[in-house]
């Protein structure tokens, strides 16, 4: 489908918002009117903002809220003026047809613009498809991001090798170590350096077979350890996004032949990874990989195991964003694109093990955005 040739409009905070952010380049924590005009980005500010955002710099023009209120409420004389009201005004005004909007557009605001006669058309897709592609800083601003998960790894990795393990717990600083302990560990760590890590998984034993379980109570020795990290650049607002899987005590030969097979299934990934492959192919390289290790992925009435979910996503302003590695849609990887790489294994019983890293993809090898070891058996 061909994209609209309508300019684009948001109203979102950048908080919530990846593409507002990415449109206005500066943090506004309340939702904001931001549009296009040709190739100029114009917003629409309140007192209390609009000093800071001038100076920001990054809008062609920043408007006062108060005086286009004052325009919509003249036009608008029996109406409560609000959003809708302000905005079929500049439409008005700026001899705008129509606005292209995110799929996420707040649906009463879209009601109310379409009663007001403004032509609305959703992006249905990618707002901004440029995003697929990052520039160097924004690389850069990436490679940060992953440099404060190491930051959270290194942490976790200090309180696991001083827990000592005692019968089926571990101890630490007295007390028994739990997700919560170590997660905190991992998340002031991280605030210290100029990031914040919410929702942070510290899964141990069976809850690491949930790959989205955040992990509670205590950790048990010589059970494998999930630990993903993905923290968010406070002054970019980009986000890393790393996975490493520990054991603290004495991993058994299962667990060992686990955890090399889901390194040698990332390694095989990021050999296949440049300009033009396509991400389903990457994606069925490790799921074969898996396979003839003999390792089956099976769905059951209570859940699934094996390998059950995509081996990549895009990484920027979100955590999730284009492209994709996946079963089930094939998407070509372009140069410039960044993605992370993380297959994994779950079986309750033996434990998951999921190893993640972040490329940007080149015509050739890609380049590594992420670094931390891979030592996992903490004796």
């Amino acid at each position: 489908m061909a994209r609209s040739a309508l300019p684009p409009l948001l109203y979102a905070d950048t908080g919530t918002s990846s593409d507002q952010l990415y449109f206005s380049r500066v943090s506004v924590h309340d939702p904001f009117i931001a549009f296009g005009v040709g190739k100029k980005r114009i917003t629409l500010q309140n007192a209390l903002e609009f000093g800071r955002i001038k100076k920001a710099r990054t809008f062609d023009a920043v408007l006062p809220l108060a005086d286009w209120h004052a325009r919509a409420a003249a036009r608008w004389p029996r109406r409560k003026v609000g959003p809708a009201e302000i905005i079929a005004e500049l439409a008005r005004a700026y001899h705008i047809r129509g606005f292209r909007i995110p799929d996420d557009f707040p649906v009463a605001l879209f009601l109310k613009l379409r009663a007001l006669g403004v032509k609305l058309e959703p992006a249905n897709g990618a707002m901004f498809p440029d995003r697929e592609i990052k520039s160097d800083a924004e690389a850069a601003a990436i490679r940060e991001g992953n440099r404060l998960s190491s930051v959270g790894f290194a942490a976790a990795e200090a309180v696991l090798r001083a827990s000592r393990p005692k019968g089926r717990t571990l101890r630490y600083a007295g007390r028994p170590l739990t997700s919560e302990i170590l997660r905190f560990a991992i998340e002031s760590a991280i605030l210290r350096e100029g990031g914040t890590s919410l929702d942070t998984i510290v899964a141990g034993g069976d809850q690491a077979c949930d790959p989205h379980n955040r992990g509670s109570g205590p950790l048990r020795p010589h059970d494998l350890i999930i630990l993903d990290i993905f923290p968010r650049v406070t002054t970019t607002g980009y986000f890393g996004d790393m996975t490493r899987t520990f054991l603290r005590g004495r991993a058994n030969d299962a667990q060992r032949k686990l955890v090399a097979t889901v390194r040698a299934a990332q390694l095989a990934a990021i050999r296949m990874i440049r300009d033009g492959v396509d991400g389903k192919a990457v994606h069925t390289k490790v799921a074969n990989t898996f396979i003839e290790a003999g390792y089956k992925t099976k769905h059951t009435k209570n859940g699934s195991v094996g390998y059950f979910h995509g081996t990549g996503h895009g990484l920027g302003l979100a955590v999730h964003e284009m492209p994709r590695m996946s079963p089930t849609v094939s998407m070509t990887l372009k140069k410039g694109a960044v993605v992370t790489v993380e297959p994994g294994l779950y079986y309750p019983g033996l434990g998951g093990c999921r190893i993640e890293d972040v490329v940007q993809v080149t015509d050739r090898a890609p380049k590594m955005l992420s670094k931390y070891p891979y030592e996992w058996e903490l004796r």
